[in-house]
C-alpha cells in the first residue's frame, strides 16, 4: 500500500506538470495547490493511523480508519484514474510524441467529479437523515392497537458519530417527537468492539418508548470483525456490548421475547441474535424466541439480517411484523420517491423499505450510521416510524414494496 501511495504522488505531480505547465499558469498553480493540500491531509491521516498504539476498537482509531478509507476513495482512486488516462494517451501517441490532451482533461474531470461526490456524501449525505413514516394495515387488528407506533433504528456503528455526539442526540430527540409506543433497534451498535460505545449510552437513552425500548445483537456486536480476537475476547466483547445496550435503556432480547400490553391488547416482541459474516450468517433459535407468543394479538420479531425473513419466518411462523436492518443500502444508490436502487439488492432481495407476503410484513431500515467508509451517496440514513391500523388505506405507503 505504501508503495502505491508514493508512486501515485510522484505520477500525479508529473501529470499536472506535463499537462498544465506552459499552457495555463493560473490552472497550473491552482491545481498544484489543490493537490498539495490533499496530499498533506492524506499523509497526516496515514501517519496518525499507522502510529496509533491503543486498542483497535477505540473510537478515535475507528474514526481514523473511516476517514482514511474515505481519503482512499476521494483522493487515491481519482489520482489513479487520472494517471491511467494520461499515460494511456502517451501510449496512443507514442510514435508522434506527447500525450492526448483531451484524454488527460477527461481524467481531471473524473477526478473532480469523484472527489466532489465523496466530499458531499461525507459532509452532507451521511447526516441527511430521512424519517420514513409507514402505515401497516392489518385486518382484524385489535382496537386498542389502532395507531400503535413503532420507532425503528438500526446499524448505528457508534464510532462513526465520534465528534458528532450532539447530532446523534438530536436524532434521539426526533424519535421522541413522534411519541412512539416502543423504540426498536435491530442491532450493530458497534463495528468492531465494545470500546466504540464509550459514553454513547447516555445519548441513546434519550429516545424512549412509552412501553419500552427493545434491541438485539447484530453480527458486528458479536466481535466478528475484531482482529485477532480469540474466543475469550469475543465472549468479553459480547458481555460488554450487552451491558452497554442495557445501560442505553434497551431490553436486550437474546433468542427470547417479552409480552407487553396496550389496553386490553397483548403484543409480543421477540428478538433473534445474528452471528457471522455475509455468506455465513447464523441465526439464533427462532422456535425458542417465539415460545409463548401464540396468544398475542400482534407479534413482532426483531432480527438483524433481512434474509432471515424468507429463510425462516415468512410462511413458517405466525409473526406479523419482522424488523431488520443490516444492509445500509450499501450506503450507495438511488433513492427517490419513484426510483429506489442499490447494489445491495443483489445480496439482499429485501434491502430497504416495507415488504409483504400474505399477512406478514418485513421492514428493512437503511441504518443510521456508516460502516467502513464515512459517506453515503444518495442513500440517506433512516429513522422509521411505523403505525398500525385496522382501517383500509386509500393509498399504499410510500416506503412499501410488494412481493
Amino acid at each position: 500500500m505504501l508503495l502505491i501511495l508514493i508512486i501515485s504522488e510522484f505520477l500525479t505531480f508529473a501529470v499536472i506538470r506535463t499537462h498544465l505547465k506552459g499552457h495555463s499558469r493560473t490552472r497550473y498553480y491552482l491545481t498544484m495547490l489543490f493537490n498539495t493540500v490533499l496530499s498533506i491531509y492524506f499523509w497526516m491521516l496515514y501517519l496518525e493511523l499507522n502510529s496509533f498504539r491503543g486498542f483497535y476498537d477505540e473510537q478515535i482509531h475507528i474514526w481514523l480508519k473511516l476517514n482514511f478509507n474515505g481519503a482512499l476513495f476521494a483522493i487515491l482512486v481519482p489520482r489513479i484514474i487520472l494517471i491511467v488516462f494520461h499515460y494511456s494517451g502517451i501510449l496512443i501517441k507514442i510514435k508522434e510524441g506527447g500525450h492526448m490532451r483531451k484524454l488527460t482533461d477527461a481524467g481531471f474531470v473524473v477526478w473532480l467529479v469523484i472527489f466532489g461526490i465523496i466530499v458531499y456524501g461525507t459532509a452532507s449525505g451521511r447526516f441527511n437523515v430521512k424519517t420514513e413514516e409507514v402505515t401497516i394495515q392489518k385486518e382484524n387488528l385489535h382496537p386498542d392497537l389502532e395507531g400503535f407506533t413503532i420507532a425503528l433504528i438500526s446499524d448505528l456503528h457508534l464510532a462513526g458519530f465520534y465528534g458528532h455526539q450532539q447530532f446523534l442526540k438530536k436524532q434521539m430527540e426526533k424519535i421522541n417527537s413522534f411519541s412512539p409506543d416502543i423504540v426498536v433497534n435491530s442491532g450493530d451498535f458497534v463495528s468492531y468492539g465494545w470500546r466504540e460505545s464509550k459514553g454513547m449510552d447516555t445519548i441513546l437513552s434519550v429516545a424512549r418508548g412509552k412501553l419500552g425500548n427493545y434491541a438485539v445483537f447484530g453480527n458486528h456486536d458479536m466481535g466478528t470483525y475484531l482482529p485477532d480476537a480469540d474466543y475469550a475476547e469475543k465472549e468479553l466483547n459480547i458481555m460488554m456490548v450487552g451491558e452497554f445496550i442495557q445501560r442505553a435503556g434497551y431490553r436486550l432480547l437474546v433468542d427470547d421475547n417479552v409480552i407487553i400490553r396496550k389496553g386490553e391488547a397483548l403484543i409480543s416482541i421477540a428478538g433473534i441474535t445474528t452471528r457471522g459474516r455475509h455468506g455465513h450468517i447464523k441465526y439464533g433459535n427462532l422456535s425458542k424466541a417465539l415460545e409463548g407468543t401464540d396468544n398475542a394479538n400482534f407479534r413482532i420479531l426483531i432480527t438483524h439480517d433481512p434474509n432471515h425473513w424468507k429463510r425462516e419466518v415468512a410462511g413458517r411462523t405466525n409473526v406479523d411484523l419482522t424488523l431488520a436492518g443490516h444492509t445500509h443500502g450499501m450506503q450507495l444508490g438511488i433513492y427517490t420517491k419513484k426510483v429506489r436502487w442499490s447494489p445491495s439488492k443483489y445480496f439482499y432481495p429485501e434491502w430497504s423499505g416495507l415488504y409483504r407476503t400474505s399477512d406478514q410484513w418485513l421492514y428493512v431500515n437503511r441504518g443510521l450510521g456508516v460502516l467502513g467508509i464515512p459517506f453515503r451517496i444518495w442513500m440517506p440514513p433512516e429513522i422509521t416510524i411505523i403505525r398500525l391500523t385496522g382501517h383500509q388505506r386509500q393509498t399504499a405507503s410510500r416506503s412499501e414494496f410488494s412481493n
